[in-house]
């Protein structure tokens, strides 16, 4: 039996400029399953990022029901929204925003002291994820000793620190070049698949698109199937 972890329910987003209103998403309705892996395609400006930073409790729909894990989090107040991205979500930007004066293990750890977490095992959990992404040799190297693909696995294993039910990736590999781009996605994949989430990745790189289990693309501020 399949478990739906993120479930969008005719959700529309609308920004208002002045006193001029955009539409941006129009009765947007998406599934996505645990261990699923959903890819979201199309050019700049067709309303990708507002659809990740709707579904990961980052701006609010003006109509239509945000659903993770269960629970609908349409109507929560902005302290329990926290609670559910800090809890459920993990994110991946296309920079990798880590802490300069911090290694690549306290990079990863710092949402575990956040939550609580002791330092010992927060310090386990940061260095068993940056091994999967073979980095088990860079463990103690700040941000600036890293390459820009290092980096970016570091921002990877940073947002599955927290055991998310729901990893949202907007460009993850968009700074990257090609090889590098397949390798850092690839080990993405293999670690989450591992770790049983359900993904939301909007790529501009129709090449990732062969590892996805469903790709859609937003036209006319419609979600649709992408066919090649």
């Amino acid at each position: 039996m399949t478990e739906s972890i993120l479930e969008l329910r005719s959700v529309s987003r609308v920004y208002r400029m002045a006193k001029t209103e955009v539409p941006v998403l129009e009765s947007i309705d998406l599934n996505i399953d645990r261990g699923q892996l959903v890819g979201l395609v199309g050019p700049s400006g067709s309303g990708k990022s507002t659809l990740l930073h709707t579904a990961g409790l980052l701006e609010r729909p003006q109509s239509g029901e945000v659903w993770v894990n269960g629970r609908n989090c349409s109507d929560l107040g902005d302290k329990d929204r926290t609670f559910v991205r800090r809890s459920e979500l993990g994110f991946v930007y296309q920079f990798h925003h880590l802490l300069p004066e911090f290694t690549a293990i306290d990079n990863v750890a710092t949402p575990l002291f956040l939550s609580g977490w002791n330092r010992k095992k927060a310090r386990e959990r940061a260095a068993f994820l940056l091994e999967q992404l073979g980095l088990v040799d860079r463990l103690n190297h700040q941000p600036m000793e890293l390459s820009g693909g290092e980096q970016q696995r570091v921002a990877i294993a940073r947002a599955l620190s927290n055991s998310p039910r729901l990893l949202i990736a907007d460009e993850p590999t968009g700074n990257l070049d090609k090889v590098t781009t397949e390798r850092v996605f690839e080990q993405l994949i293999k670690l989450g698949r591992e770790e049983g989430l359900c993904m939301l990745i909007a790529t501009h790189n129709l090449e990732l698109t062969k590892h996805m289990d469903a790709v859609f693309t937003i036209e006319d501020k419609r979600l649709t199937e992408y066919s090649s």
